[in-house]
């Protein structure tokens, strides 16, 4: 494997839609700040089973988590805008993660780690909450038991993906005020 000063795959992300001319280049405010948000995702970590696991091998050096902008994990919900629930969740457990949620500043998203946050996985008894869709909405679903770091990896992306087409003036339409209606947040 040849040092990285001689890599020549480096990707550089592409600029976006706008007017270019001789040294200058106009753009809309919506995709400079979709660009931003999209390269600096703050993800909070809700971890408590099996995917908190496969998460932390997320973050190592192997699979690096970081050189898609997220790095910086925060462990306090007002700081960041990234909600990762991985692993089963109990009913008991559903208020507090409402409020963890509730916690995060707008704009917030939300990904769905493994089975269980998903639907429940294998555990369809009382005790277990069947989805967090239940009780937060959730924008990405990351399929598998424990999913793979990969898996993870792509979960995060299709988040950017989302996050660096959302416009500005999402959060305060009519149908986003409707979804938040109906999951009780105001």
């Amino acid at each position: 494997m040849r040092p990285v000063r001689f890599n020549t795959k480096v990707k550089m992300v592409e600029m976006p839609e706008g007017s270019m001319g001789e040294g200058y280049f106009t753009t809309s405010f919506d995709k400079v700040i979709g660009l931003a948000r999209k390269n600096s995702l703050w993800p909070l970590p809700f971890a408590t089973s099996c995917c908190g696991i496969e998460f932390m091998a997320t973050m190592g050096s192997h699979y690096d988590i970081a050189r898609f902008g997220s790095e910086r994990l925060g462990f306090t919900p007002r700081q960041c805008d990234l909600l990762m629930v991985m692993g089963t969740i109990a009913k008991k457990m559903g208020p507090v993660l409402r409020e963890v949620y509730l916690q995060m500043a707008e704009p917030r998203w939300v990904l769905a780690v493994g089975a269980c946050a998903s639907s429940g996985g294998i555990f369809d008894t009382y005790s277990v909450l069947q989805g967090i869709d239940q009780i937060i909405p959730v924008d990405v679903y990351v399929p598998g038991c424990p999913p793979r770091p990969e898996g993870i990896l792509d979960g995060l992306m299709r988040v950017q993906d989302l996050v660096g087409k959302e416009s500005l003036r999402r959060r305060n339409s009519e149908r986003y005020q409707q979804l938040m209606n109906e999951y009780g947040i105001l």
